[in-house]
């Protein structure tokens, strides 16, 4: 009864085991070695130098620098108007991938182009086009403020350069996964009788909606520390239209660097909180989809 030998590679079965374990980038202990290295020196470090700088407040001090008044109304404006300004991303950025990924028309390359406008546009560029464009003199501004609409030097104009600067995140985000997605399950949905809605709800929807809470978490983020495009257009009216970006540039030009710190240290936490609540939501959503 004869049996069937594997054929040993030349040099033995050590020598077919390590050219299977040689890989052309290095092995994973060097390159998490690298990637921890690198991330120390650009994230941790800063962030560190940040925090010990706060540790020389006291408890009490602490409180004072990030609960006055001037603050809280710069909190609730720098994260209020990103929210908003997120959430309307977060629809319109849908509706314009989805055009762009689903339909053709002239001057589709151009308008492709202009999604990724507000990446290579300097901040302070946007903040001055917009200001121009809304204020009381302005292309716009002028027809708006007599039906006693003013967007320029308000909270309204904060929210719009938020999302002129935060639209390119979610588009470019959703837009990959819209030009992957099988447009047979939308074909197999109609065919069974569904409708339009029905079949943007229940098929397309959940399989963008991972890309949908990346982008928003994307923009909120880029919102929230947004300031070149925004000083231009808010006013900086304190305890109206000024931002906690700007109440950190003005405690640094005082010398204030550990209320300065205490400040930054506020809006790093919770960012960082929602930001995990964000992760948390999308985890959850691929682990039910």
């Amino acid at each position: 009864m004869s049996s069937a030998i594997s054929p040993t590679p030349p040099g033995g079965a050590g020598a077919g085991r390590a050219r299977r374990s040689r890989r052309v980038l290095p092995g994973f202990g060097l390159t998490l070695g690298y990637t921890l290295f690198y991330l120390s020196i650009i994230v941790l470090v800063p962030l560190s130098a940040l925090l010990f700088k706060t540790f020389t407040l006291t408890w009490d001090q602490f409180w004072v620098a990030v609960t006055a008044p001037r603050v809280l109304a710069s909190y609730r404006l720098t994260f209020g108007a990103s929210l908003i300004a997120a959430l309307v991303n977060l629809v319109f950025g849908l509706l314009i991938a989805w055009v762009l990924v689903r339909y053709s028309f002239p001057g589709k390359k151009i308008v492709d182009a202009l999604v990724d406008l507000p990446f290579a546009l300097p901040t302070a560029v946007a903040g001055i086009s917009l200001t121009a464009l809304l204020a009381g003199n302005g292309w716009l501004g002028r027809y708006l403020e007599p039906m006693g609409i003013q967007l320029a030097f308000k909270p309204a104009g904060v929210v719009i350069a938020l999302i002129f600067i935060g639209l390119p995140f979610v588009v470019r985000t959703v837009q990959p996964v819209l030009e992957d997605s099988e447009k047979e399950l939308e074909e197999a949905a109609t065919s069974l009788g569904a409708t339009r809605w029905q079949t943007f709800t229940r098929v397309i929807l959940p399989s963008v909606t991972p890309a949908l809470m990346t982008g928003f978490a994307m923009a909120f983020a880029r919102a929230i520390g947004e300031y070149g495009s925004v000083i231009f257009i808010a006013g900086n009216m304190p305890m109206v239209s000024e931002i906690t970006p700007l109440i950190i540039i003005g405690k640094l030009e005082q010398y204030d660097y550990a209320g300065a710190t205490a400040v930054a240290v506020v809006m790093l936490a919770i960012s960082f909180v929602l930001l995990l609540v964000i992760n948390a939501l999308q985890a959850w959503q691929r682990k039910n989809s």
